[in-house]
């Protein structure tokens, strides 16, 4: 059996990797795409936690309530990405600002 710390070290691999990702990259896609990875690294350490209580599933409810959220998120995220990409004809984040007008 696989002890519960290499899982957090998993995870926070792949919310490090979510975060620059995110922090660095100028495509909308790729910084939703960025965001799913650190949502879903939660979602790793959520359930490797609820593995060392015997009988809790608390961990495990929580993770899939928030798969919901981000199957919401995604939708939210691709609509404004679609919409972004109808009236500029790019998916760069530095042409939001032109939204605003």
């Amino acid at each position: 059996m696989i002890p519960a710390q290499y899982y957090i070290v998993v995870s926070a691999l792949l919310f490090t990797i979510g975060g620059v990702g995110f922090l660095f990259r100028r495509n909308v896609l790729v910084a939703l795409m960025s965001i799913e990875i650190m949502l879903n690294a939660v979602n790793l350490a959520l359930v490797a936690f609820n593995r060392t209580l015997q009988n809790a599933q608390t961990g495990q409810v929580f993770a899939f309530f928030l798969i919901a959220a981000e199957a919401a998120e995604v939708a939210v995220g691709l609509a404004i990405v679609l919409s972004l990409f109808r009236l500029h004809r790019t998916v760069q984040s530095d042409d939001v600002a032109l939204l605003k007008n």
